[in-house]
């Protein structure tokens, strides 16, 4: 059981958050509604807690885990409709995504050797000043997603 003082101190941790994030986006009362509906305090602070001290990353760069209700698909979809999905209401991804993120590509062709590969989305974080790639999959992690992102970032 965590002590009122504990407890008291969390809240107003979190009630100073909301309304930073409130000037600093400038906020309206719709979007705080959502932004404390989606507990993104609480997303930031899980997401802090497993970024270690040794990491070039600094905290508040990325969300987690991300909740795309937003995007309103059902619960059998492939990843050409998430994607979709994703760029009709790009600006509501990009805000689940976190802040200081600018769209770049779709589909962004790489020629690796003799063959082409395709990314399926890619970013760019002003913050970070790199580039943040996307590979869109449905389903349990394997293993084989790792090495594709390893070719493509080499």
């Amino acid at each position: 059981m965590i002590p009122l003082e504990k407890l008291l101190a969390i809240v107003n941790e979190a009630r100073l958050y909301y309304a930073k994030e409130s000037a600093e986006r400038r906020l309206g009362t719709k979007a705080l509604r959502s932004e404390i509906a989606r507990k993104a305090y609480e997303r930031r602070e899980i997401a802090n807690t497993r970024t270690t001290g040794n990491e070039v990353l600094p905290f508040n760069v990325f969300k987690d885990p991300y909740l795309l209700d937003i995007l309103g698909l059902k619960d059998n979809f492939a990843e050409a409709d998430l994607e979709k999905a994703i760029l009709l209401e790009l600006e509501a991804f990009l805000l689940e995504f976190g802040n200081g993120f600018s769209f770049v590509a779709r589909q962004k062709r790489m020629s690796i050797g003799e063959d082409d590969f395709y990314l399926d989305l890619l970013f760019y974080h002003r913050d970070l000043r790199r580039l943040v790639a996307v590979e869109l999959k449905i389903g349990k992690f394997k293993p084989a997603y790792m090495g594709q992102m390893k070719l493509y970032l080499q």
